[in-house]
């Protein structure tokens, strides 16, 4: 299947490259990590402004209507900025979960403050053992079997948990099920959490072929400048074969990625095995990007004024990121054993 972005999606992904170059530099980056919540409420708003955590709010609740084939090019650049706020359990996995869950009272109250920026949401699925984002979160969409629930953080108790990615807040979330706070159980329930596993993943997959597009730019960019013998060492056959290698890696991951997104936008039946496809290809380009980038810098890729390790621990935790690349590996094959 050929993919060809229309002008308007690649003039959306300029408009959120240009801004995240411009609010999201790793100078943010480090401003936050000593701040009480590691988060900054006026760059989400700015976000909000250009519609990305609306993108995908129907129209009626004051969001842009657009679908997951505009979402994932910006995903990418989110990445590609290493931007540590929630898109994906907000934006893609929160407001689509709150959306199908066809309760007019939740998408009343939720989806246009989702759109505006005002609410971030976090999502606790069953696969994961914490929650990222709960402190900020005003809603919290959590697992419970077949059953989906919408928490309120001041009914839960949230642990902090440690991260290896000082940009990335983790909880543990201690909750009470109840009636109240049921928003779909039994197939519909099933059903909600499983589009939304599969979406978390394409997400995952999208932010994580970002980063791995940056660390390959500053991959190629330290091997032009640093030299040995006289010369630049991306002169050496050596350091140019690796990089294509990366290259072939990342370029095959986005096309499986940009297909997730197709099948999800669509809702073709192809869509889990594509979400497994996606996530298994993008953690696997990730992991080398990760590891190339930091042997090609040498000695200074592991010290802490460089940024190497902003993009190198953002690569670690996404790859576990709702179950690492072996267990969508094993999902993969129960997915097309169930198929065949």
């Amino acid at each position: 299947m050929e993919f060809i972005f229309s002008e308007d999606q690649l003039l959306l992904q300029r408009t959120v490259r240009e801004f995240l170059d411009r609010e999201c530099t790793t100078e943010h980056l480090r401003s936050l990590w000593g701040t009480p919540t590691g988060r900054s409420p006026g760059f989400w708003a700015k976000f909000a402004e250009i519609g990305v955590p609306g993108l995908l709010v129907p129209e009626v609740h004051g969001g842009l209507g657009m679908d997951e084939v505009d979402f994932v090019l910006l995903l990418e650049e989110a990445g590609r900025a290493a931007l540590p706020e929630p898109v994906i359990d907000t934006a893609l996995v929160g407001a689509s979960l709150i959306a199908a869950s066809e309760d007019p009272d939740l998408c009343e109250r939720w989806l246009p403050r989702v759109a505006s920026g005002e609410a971030v949401v976090a999502v606790g699925h069953a696969v994961s053992p914490f929650v990222s984002d709960a402190h900020i979160a005003a809603l919290l969409l959590m697992q419970h079997g077949d059953e989906v629930h919408g928490v309120d953080p001041n009914d839960a108790r949230l642990t902090h948990q440690p991260s290896n990615d000082p940009s990335r807040r983790l909880f543990s979330v201690v909750w009470t099920p109840s009636d109240a706070s049921c928003l779909a159980r039994g197939p519909e329930g099933r059903a909600l959490w499983a589009a939304a596993l599969d979406r978390g993943a394409l997400g995952c997959a999208a932010e994580q072929l970002g980063v791995a597009d940056r660390l390959i730019e500053m991959a190629v960019a330290y091997a032009c400048q640093r030299k040995q013998f006289g010369v630049a060492i991306g002169s050496f056959q050596a350091i140019k074969h690796r990089l294509a290698d990366l290259y072939t890696a990342i370029e095959l991951a986005k096309s499986n990625a940009y297909y997730g997104a197709w099948a999800l936008e669509e809702g073709n039946d192809e869509l889990p095995t594509a979400a497994c496809g996606a996530r298994i290809s993008a953690t696997e380009a990730f992991d080398l990007a990760g590891t190339e980038m930091i042997q090609m810098h040498g000695g200074v890729g592991f010290t802490w004024e460089y940024d190497c390790h902003l993009f190198y621990r953002r690569s670690k935790l996404l790859g576990l990121a709702l179950g690492s690349a072996s267990t969508w590996r094993e999902k993969l094959v129960q997915r097309l054993e169930a198929a065949a």
